[in-house]
């Protein structure tokens, strides 16, 4: 069993979405968590503290352990996620170039057949997610009170 395997119903049965998971050098374990509400310190700790006994008895090796939100920029990795945010900015890079380019950043759509509609320059641009390489939030902010517009297209 794989260690996202074994940490998603974990969290899913703590209120909490596991958004990426990361292995680094010096035996460093990332994750990256989330919830409707937002994440605070607390829901860090408390995550932390619960997979830190069960990586105790589930005999997982790891040096450091990192607890965090997943930020502004958010990851989108799951199809979930892409239909979860559509409204919102995102970057996309790709795998692949299409129409020449492999960064798009614009508006999330509607996904279909694995096809993600994105709203760029307000033309619509169909993606194959299978061709996403990396996507991420792209949050805007109103410069008179440095606070995130959501769902601004």
């Amino acid at each position: 069993m794989d260690l996202q395997t074994l940490i998603e119903p974990i969290l899913a049965g703590m209120g909490y979405e596991l958004v990426a998971l990361e292995r680094a050098g010096g035996g460093l374990l990332r994750l990256y968590i989330d919830k409707p509400e937002g994440i605070v310190v607390e829901d860090c700790a408390r995550v932390s503290n619960q997979l830190t006994r069960m990586f105790l008895v589930e005999n997982i090796e790891y040096e450091r352990l990192e607890v965090s939100s997943p930020g502004m920029d958010r990851p989108l990795v799951k199809l979930a996620d892409f239909e979860r945010f559509a409204g919102e900015r995102a970057n996309l890079r790709l795998h692949v170039p299409l129409e020449g380019r492999k960064r798009f950043t614009g508006v999330l759509g509607d996904v279909k057949d694995g096809v993600l509609q994105l709203e760029v320059d307000g033309v619509m641009v169909g993606i194959q997610l299978a061709d996403v390489d990396s996507a991420r939030l792209a949050p805007e902010f109103d410069t008179r009170v440095k606070k995130p517009v959501r769902g601004k297209k």
